[in-house]
């Protein structure tokens, strides 16, 4: 019997006009938190729990910024993709940080 751990990886960039501030990492942490796998988020040699809101905070990660996404555990696949998507998404934000409707299908149901 293996007991091999799933891992999955994706590179991200930040493309909401305001950055990873509090209320998308938030939104990052919700949906990570539906998922079973570790989530890890990396950044210029910096690692931080993707289920923790003060972690993801503190990596100042402003637009345009890039990050690895990374999953391990028996959800790991569809974890990336949802937090993918997310980030794909703009987080559900304009510009100005204003909150935007979410596409039907974008986010797994809870």
């Amino acid at each position: 019997m293996s007991h091999e751990t799933t891992v999955a990886r994706r590179q991200v960039e930040i493309t909401n006009g305001l950055g990873l501030h509090v209320r998308p990492a938030q939104k990052f942490v919700e949906l990570a938190c539906r998922f079973q796998a570790e989530i890890r988020v990396r950044h210029n040699g910096t690692e931080v729990d993707g289920k923790s809101i003060l972690s993801l905070t503190t990596m100042a990660a402003e637009c345009g910024t890039r990050l690895e996404l990374e999953a391990r555990g028996p959800d790991a696949t569809a974890a990336v993709e949802a937090l993918a998507g997310l980030v794909s998404a703009r987080f559900y934000e304009d510009e100005n940080g204003e909150p935007i409707p979410a596409e039907p299908g974008m986010e797994p149901a809870r």
